[in-house]
């Protein structure tokens, strides 16, 4: 069995390496069951590089990074190192990541999975069978934009600036992507900004409406103000099918939506950067959630984020539709059957631990292979 497919997994702070763990298991059952193997490196990032290191992302991780097929990220963060300088802390080794990938594209969807409709906080037929795609621009935006710090006016007062500013290939890009998406879903999509009140949000909706009249006529566009697009994401979320939004925007908006599907500990992500010649695109795969340090260790964490990220990694970096969907399907079935982690806790479900919800994936993914 030929191993070329690389891969890089970070599992990262807090909850990051116990629910990595569950991704190696669905990795060793791939490698038995299906003939699938792959060229694994793993490293560290964020607050446990910092105190193996003293640096949240080493040099030769960064250099690993860019060599692999595709990056497979945990968590990382916690109070632990709040006190650290700015460039010291654990989420600076993922900004990098990030930056020095050109992962330009972050695609979050929101999916309620039928087992799932009663743990969203809103009426269930707001929500059953919600699939909403968000593309956030990742490396732009105010996150990024110079300049930025905090200074001390002459009179004493303190100042912050963080400076949003957006370039036309930037948008341009990403809107891309979002297209592309939309046309392969329901051909809808929605344009995301302020442009009522930011300078930076009427060039956003120039452009990606002139890359609408130019090559995407066949997708149906509509403009919304952030402000709106957040409420109606809790009013009436099924109006949308992909939206593509700037860095600051999609940050708070996809977490609104993450919220819709019940849990955050559901939510995979994929990042991108531009294809290169060969056509190959640079690619991060990471759950939404964050590292959860006041559970880390407990082993209770939800692992079915991350082992749905590496599904979003089977199907968009190595064009593995069929294990892709196989994974996918075993995730609705476990949570049909009524398994569930303490975070998607329902009337009548059983409780398991993290370890146990990777052990029954695993076994329902034998069931539907034999």
């Amino acid at each position: 069995m030929t191993a070329n497919k690389s891969l890089l997994i970070l599992p990262g702070d807090g909850i990051g390496p116990e629910v990595m763990r569950q991704v190696r298991r669905v990795i060793d059952w791939m490698a038995k069951r299906r003939s699938v193997s792959f060229d694994v490196t793993e490293g560290l990032v964020g607050g446990a590089a910092y105190e193996a290191h003293g640096t949240p992302l080493k040099d030769e991780t960064m250099a690993d990074a860019l060599s692999a097929d595709a990056v497979l990220l945990g968590a990382v963060g916690g109070p632990k190192w709040d006190q650290l300088p700015y460039d010291k802390r654990p989420e600076r080794g993922l900004l990098r990541l990030r930056k020095e990938m050109d992962l330009f594209a972050n695609l979050r969807p929101a999916v309620v999975y039928p087992g799932l409709v009663d743990a969203s906080a809103l009426k269930p037929e707001l929500v059953r069978d919600l699939d909403i795609l968000i593309v956030r621009e990742l490396t732009g935006g105010v996150y990024f934009g110079e300049p930025r710090g905090i200074t001390t006016l002459p009179d004493g007062q303190r100042r912050g600036v963080n400076t949003q500013v957006y370039t036309t290939n930037e948008i341009i890009r990403v809107a891309k992507v979002a297209f592309e998406l939309a046309r392969k879903r329901q051909s809808r999509l929605h344009s995301v900004e302020k442009a009522n009140v930011m300078e930076s949000g009427v060039l956003w909706r120039e452009e990606v409406q002139k890359l609408h009249d130019s090559d995407y006529t066949d997708v149906q566009l509509e403009h919304m103000y952030a402000d709106n697009c957040a409420m109606q994401l809790v009013r009436q979320p099924k109006q949308f099918d992909v939206i593509v939004t700037d860095n600051l925007f999609g940050d708070i908006l996809s977490d609104c939506a993450a919220m819709l599907t019940g849990s955050l500990g559901m939510l995979p992500s994929a990042s991108f950067g531009a294809p290169d010649a060969s056509g190959r695109r640079k690619a991060m795969y990471e759950p939404v959630h964050g590292s959860a340090p006041d559970i880390a260790g407990r082993d209770v964490a939800n692992p079915l984020a991350t082992i749905l990220s590496f599904a979003m990694m089977l199907r968009y970096s190595f064009d593995m539709d069929e294990d892709a969907d196989l994974i996918e399907k075993a995730v609705k079935t476990v949570l049909a059957s009524g398994i569930r982690t303490g975070d998607i806790m329902g009337p009548n479900t059983a409780r398991v631990s993290c370890s146990t919800m990777g052990e029954t994936l695993v076994r329902e993914l034998d069931k539907m292979a034999a």
